[in-house]
């Protein structure tokens, strides 16, 4: 847990920009298709391949750290949608979700956001606050999964089920604190897996920074700059895991087989931020490409 590995040296990048993925249909997009598995009761489900931007035109700093939030909703869009919902706003400079006090994606203006680029190795650094009881969530290696339901229709899958979570969390005052296993649904924990510890995160109204690093399936999360947990993807360590948790097997097949194998063939995938019906900022937004 004590290994530290952000000194990994940061890749060029060639850059230019283009509009902000989503525009395509549905039925226009490429994806990639899997047959259901009968043993596992695995549905039927598609990963979308929609357009993505490039990095051209955000702002690289002398460290090699892309600002991928510029104070605007460029790059940005709704998980599974073509814009920005409109619950999502501008705020003091921040990214804001306006809480609707009804629980995760409850109103139609809501979902998840996601930056349109998928990212393999990389630095993110975020800072975060929240209001008196509130939850969310930052969502890396994302996929945009579709599935079919019981009536053969294609229905978007939630986000979580594809990809790892860093939570976002009023400890003192969030239920979810109290629930998982040893602390892990406290803030910047792997959610439902593995509890952030030291557990040094500042209250409600307070601004928190998280970094996470992914560099060829090693993952670590650091919170207000210090290291509070390290894992694997990609091995037996973390198929186990996957196991004892909401997300095995038996209790949810298609998530398994997702987490399991998150960021697909290419090991790549979006960042998100989580719609979990309270109000959440976000500010300082910045990715490291490594290689």
């Amino acid at each position: 847990m004590k290994n530290v590995f952000l000194s990994v040296t940061c890749a060029a990048l060639a850059l230019s920009l283009v509009a902000c993925g989503g525009n395509a249909k549905k039925g226009e997009n490429k994806s990639e298709e899997k047959t259901a598995k009968t043993e596992s009761k695995v549905p039927e489900y598609r990963v979308l391949d929609n357009p993505q931007v490039d990095l051209s035109k955000f702002a690289k700093d002398a460290d090699g750290y892309i600002t991928i939030f510029d104070g605007t909703f460029n790059g940005w869009r709704g998980y599974g949608k073509d814009a920005v919902p409109g619950k999502w706003t501008i705020e003091d400079g921040c990214i804001k979700f306006n809480g609707t006090g009804g629980g995760e994606a409850q109103n139609s203006d809501g979902g998840d956001l996601i930056f349109a680029h998928k990212f393999k190795n990389f630095e993110l650094q975020i800072e975060w606050k929240v209001s008196k009881g509130g939850n969310s969530g930052i969502f890396y290696l994302a996929q945009e999964v579709e599935a079919k339901d019981k009536d053969g229709n294609w229905r978007m899958e939630p986000i979580y089920i594809s990809c790892p979570e860093s939570q976002v969390l009023d400890n003192e005052n969030h239920p979810d604190a109290k629930l998982g296993k040893d602390g892990n649904r406290k803030s910047s924990s792997l959610y439902d897996m593995i509890p952030a510890k030291p557990q040094n995160a500042k209250p409600f109204g307070e601004w928190n920074k998280t970094t996470i690093m992914v560099y060829k399936g090693t993952v670590v999360h650091y919170q207000n700059d210090e290291n509070v947990l390290e894992y694997h993807l990609w091995t037996q360590q973390w198929t186990d895991m996957l196991q004892a948790s909401k997300f095995s097997e038996e209790k949810w097949p298609l998530a398994f087989e997702l987490l399991n194998n998150c960021g697909g063939e290419n090991h790549e995938g979006y960042i998100g931020l989580q719609d979990h019906g309270d109000d959440v900022w976000f500010r300082n937004i910045k990715v490291k490409i490594l290689d």
